[in-house]
């Protein structure tokens, strides 16, 4: 694809960080929107630091801090802002889009149809961020992992902007196309709604909190809360990496428990020193992404008439740590 194309990724954290920058060194027509107006100066001057799985490097970018600040029209837009920055993040770039834009969603969680909500279907990627990164200061990002893309158009077959589209971020890593993205994102999101919403009630790392029994079985009861939903929506949830069948997981016999409980015990040990993202957010007084989390499956259970009674309570609870009416700690959890 010509590297004349524009791209613009908005939100300068560490997905948004390590798109642009890795991006900026193949010598695309990129742009950041950087929120804060000393970090767009501070990354236009001095340039975005990157390390870890990609390497080292330090890119410049053209940033600014709102889209207002933008001219002219971009080709590919990366939205790499927190969910509950979206819509409104969308909302400021759509004057800078035409006709054949396409907006490539980055967040966790399922938020395509909200985004398809405000420039259209036709322009909506859905996409899966298979790796790791994190944001160690204001414009210095790691990739803490490798991993791999998946993409897929919304709700649409796949075509030749999407080609082009993964064309870009194989750059960065290997990605897949998909004319299922949702049954991949759906993936996603359980895992999600499992690890990171238990982790910011709880307060707890990873290892630690998997290590408990009762907390493993709301592990567990998350994720058939989601697997009925999905039955319910005729949705085949893909293997999440590739590796975690949700299936499988829930399979019956008499040594299904036990390999539950321990495929949980190894993910904690594995992951033991993650901390949660939405516990990050907490305890900087900021919102979570919960209602794209759990509160995605709550919600569609009740469009589809599935009881889903533990996502429900849990999406509640995190909303009451970001109210200021509950706090963060383990003995919440023994509420469920």
């Amino acid at each position: 694809m010509e590297k004349t194309k524009r791209i613009l990724v908005v939100g300068a954290g560490a997905v948004g960080g390590v798109t642009a920058a890795i991006l900026a060194r193949e010598h695309y027509d990129i742009w950041l929107v950087a929120k804060y107006p000393e970090l767009a100066e501070k990354i236009s001057n001095e340039g975005i630091e990157v390390s870890g799985y990609c390497g080292d490097l330090c890119m410049k970018v053209p940033a600014v801090a709102r889209p207002a600040e933008l001219t002219g029209k971009f080709d590919y837009v990366f939205m790499a802002t927190k969910a509950d920055s979206l819509i409104n993040a969308a909302r400021e770039t759509l004057p800078f889009m035409h006709e054949q834009t396409r907006v490539v969603s980055m967040q966790n969680g399922i938020c395509e149809e909200a985004l398809a909500s405000v420039v259209g279907t036709l322009r909506t990627i859905g996409c899966v961020v298979g790796w790791g990164a994190t944001l160690v200061a204001p414009g210095k990002v790691e990739m803490t992992s490798g991993g791999e893309f998946v993409i897929g158009n919304w709700n649409r077959e796949k075509d030749e902007k999407l080609e082009e589209v993964a064309g870009i971020l194989r750059y960065i890593l290997p990605t897949e196309t998909s004319d299922k993205i949702l049954s991949h994102l759906y993936a996603k999101l359980i895992i999600n709604s499992c690890i990171t919403t238990l982790g910011a009630i709880s307060g707890l790392g990873l290892g630690k909190m998997l290590a408990r029994r009762y907390i493993r079985d709301i592990f567990i009861e998350i994720i058939r809360e989601a697997m009925a939903v999905a039955d319910a929506m005729d949705l085949n949830v893909k293997p999440y990496a590739g590796k975690l069948d949700y299936y499988q997981f829930l399979g019956s016999g008499m040594m299904a428990s036990f390999k539950r409980h321990l495929t949980i015990r190894v993910i904690g040990f594995k992951y033991r020193k993650l901390k949660s993202s939405s516990l990050q957010s907490l305890e900087r007084g900021r919102k979570t992404e919960i209602d794209y989390f759990n509160g995605y499956i709550s919600s569609k259970g009740k469009e589809y008439g599935v009881k889903t009674p533990v996502n429900g309570k849990l999406t509640r609870m995190v909303q009451e740590i970001e109210n200021g009416m509950r706090t963060i700690s383990v003995n919440s959890l023994e509420e469920i």
